[in-house]
């Protein structure tokens, strides 16, 4: 049986999506309101917790003399995005650390650049406004995902969980993560349904906005090649559809990887433009070595660089549990690669809390222990404190670390 079969025969009828095709444009209109109504209190939901970051960072931002739009929309890394959608790319690698553009993806300022292009405002408020848009498709895949695996009460304390993340800020700044999750979520959803073409195809969209869409393309192509072990019992027409799928579902991560190397004249353009950014492969050496620095051996650690660690370590803790409960493959597929590339390379070390912000399929295990709490104040209390605490740490990272996020 298919993994997706699989996953079909766990969920019962009520909770899946009609199937896709017939109705014409009527039943469309009508999928898509019975959908957005039930995504509609984890959007909700969303919303509110992002808003109480929102305001916890504005005050603080008061209190300091600092206005909050200069460090959402135009600090650190969305610098370097607007810069690519001002000037374009470097034509060459260079020898300069941490200096050459070509180390960031192409899609987020290729859509900045088009958006603003055709809208009044400045291209870092366009920016700013796209981060937050995706960030609720995003949430919205997230929930999509828990909804369809293990009902809608799931779904949307997933929704949550990923909203009070303890970088969530992030969320709602010029970077990528948002964008990226919502192409990883809604592959993954399309790859749990059995929506082929749609899952290589925004695998495809993920492999051109991050570095980690390398992990997004491999969720899919396993799950394709895997789900055409049905033997005679499959159709051909549909294993055809998985295994183009599967050979399409990398074609954005590559085509950039390879463009950048025809740009600078090296077959290993773009990984020499990452060892300028001293981000190289490394098996995890450095990640070992600050995590025993930051939690052994420094007597006074910066507080960002604490939480940092820990996020790491509960995300592996959290893995392990993903695996003992017999995720969908896609599910660990994704999650797994997304955590060997973050904690196996040997770049700078605070953005790694960052970089798995779009490994929600972590936090399955969390949100379905509180759905199985016989007590909902108590859920409340705890995803309560998880909001504050988010908001606390959001602003904290922005105005007291002096680093990027």
């Amino acid at each position: 049986m298919s993994p997706t079969a699989t996953v079909r025969a766990t969920v019962p009828a009520s909770r899946r999506p009609p199937a896709m095709g017939g109705g014409g444009r009527a039943g469309a209109g009508d999928r898509l309101r019975r959908a957005v109504r039930r995504a509609a209190p984890a959007l909700l939901g969303y919303l509110v917790v992002r808003l109480c970051g929102l305001l916890v960072l504005a005050r603080w931002a008061h209190l300091r003399g600092h206005g909050i739009w200069p460090t959402l929309a135009t600090s650190w890394d969305s610098h370097w995005y607007l810069g690519i959608a001002d000037h374009g790319y470097d034509s060459t690698l260079g020898t300069r650390v941490n200096d050459n553009n070509l180390a960031f993806f192409p899609l987020y300022p290729g859509l900045v650049k088009a958006v603003a292009a055709v809208t009044p405002g400045s291209r870092a408020s366009v920016g700013l406004l796209l981060a937050i848009g995706f960030s609720f498709v995003a949430a919205w895949g997230v929930f999509a995902v828990g909804d369809r695996l293990y009902g809608r009460r799931v779904g949307f304390l997933l929704t949550l969980l990923w909203g009070v993340l303890p970088v969530a800020i992030v969320q709602w700044m010029g970077y990528t993560e948002s964008l990226f999750t919502a192409f990883a979520a809604w592959a993954l959803y399309a790859v749990l349904t059995g929506r082929w073409m749609w899952a290589g195809s925004l695998a495809t969209l993920a492999g051109l906005t991050r570095p980690t869409g390398i992990a997004v393309a491999a969720a899919v192509s396993v799950a394709a090649a895997l789900s055409c072990r049905g033997g005679r019992r499959r159709r051909r027409s549909s294993r055809a559809t998985a295994l183009a799928a599967a050979l399409i579902a990398p074609a954005g991560w590559l085509a950039y990887v390879t463009w950048v190397g025809l740009r600078v004249g090296r077959l290993d353009g773009y990984f020499a433009v990452q060892r300028l950014w001293k981000n190289q492969w490394d098996g995890g050496a450095s990640t070992l070595r600050e995590l025993r620095q930051y939690l052994v051996y420094m007597t006074e650690p910066q507080l960002f660089l604490v939480i940092v660690s820990v996020v790491l370590i509960v995300s592996v803790g959290l893995y392990l549990l993903c695996l003992s409960e017999r995720q969908p493959v896609a599910l660990l597929v994704f999650t797994g690669m997304l955590l060997l590339v973050v904690l196996g390379s040997g770049g700078v070390y605070f953005p790694r809390a960052r970089f798995l912000l779009p490994g929600f399929p972590l936090l399955l295990p969390i949100a379905r222990a509180l759905a199985r709490a016989r007590r909902t104040a108590v859920v409340a209390a705890l995803l309560g404190a998880g909001t504050l605490m988010s908001a606390w740490l959001g602003a904290y990272m922005l105005l007291v670390w002096k680093g990027p996020p």
